[in-house]
């Protein structure tokens, strides 16, 4: 699995065969909501998407904003594609909170954070955190809205000469779109399970699952990477602050690193 986040799909609904890869929400949660807690967000209120996805965000975020020293002020919960924020936005700048957590993805995360531009909810103090988010919402909001955002990601394409090489290959095939890190990841995934299938010398998905969590992960993403018992891959994960519009250089250059 490379681009669901649910924590829960190596917790109480890890499979023998199932193989979390990318990210989750206990990843996300403790990238964000501890960093950015520690450096000075320490109170956070919530935007949460209505569903199982939304829900876990909400709850592993909290858990790392309260073990970190903060606090939790209070959540809303939209319906998965609302069309408008405007009451949840305002409930959430009312609550004078230092962070406002988006625990969505999709549209529905830059309807929200369009809507929280249109309002200057960034500009008189608060920030917003978009605890799931892809290199193409940051496309679709533009700079101009998106300035500021904090995210965690597992890979960036960017990052560094390993990185930029898969991307420029990936670019040559997509008109010159960069990958995300749910691409970047269902690739990387992908060569590790045939790697794993060359060293086994069989394809027995007992003997391949033993062969891969036998194995240290070391790709164009992913160092000293391992595979838990349960299923998740466990690996670096970064903070990101979308740049501003003078700062960037180039169409898919959005990120700071």
């Amino acid at each position: 699995m490379s681009g669901a986040g649910l924590s829960d799909i190596t917790g109480k609904f890890c499979a023998p065969y199932t193989v979390h890869w990318t990210c989750d929400t206990y990843a996300l949660a403790n990238g964000t909501g501890a960093s950015v807690t520690q450096q000075g967000g320490k109170s956070w209120f919530f935007i949460t998407a209505d569903y199982a996805f939304g829900h876990a965000l909400e709850r592993d975020t909290s858990q790392s904003i309260e073990k970190s020293g903060g606090k939790v002020l209070g959540a809303v919960r939209s319906p998965l594609n609302t069309p408008d924020y405007s009451s949840f936005l305002l409930r959430a700048q009312a609550s004078k909170s230092d962070v406002i957590g988006l625990g969505m993805t999709g549209s529905d995360a830059t309807n929200a954070i369009k809507q929280a531009a249109e309002f200057g909810i960034v500009s008189v103090g608060q920030r917003l955190a978009g605890l799931l988010l892809f290199l193409n919402d940051i496309h679709s909001l533009g700079l101009q809205s998106a300035q500021g955002l904090i995210t965690t990601v597992p890979f960036y394409w960017d990052m560094n000469d390993e990185t930029r090489a898969f991307a420029k290959r990936f670019m040559a095939r997509h008109k010159g779109a960069a990958p995300d890190f749910a691409q970047a990841g269902v690739y990387g995934s992908t060569m590790f399970y045939l790697q794993a299938i060359k060293a086994a010398s069989t394809d027995d998905p007992d003997v391949v699952m033993a062969k891969m969590r036998e194995t240290s992960i070391n790709d164009f993403m992913t160092k000293n990477g391992i595979l838990r018992p349960d299923g998740r891959v466990v690996r670096d994960m970064y903070l990101t602050e979308v740049k501003e519009p003078g700062e960037s250089s180039g169409e898919c250059l959005l990120v700071k690193k």
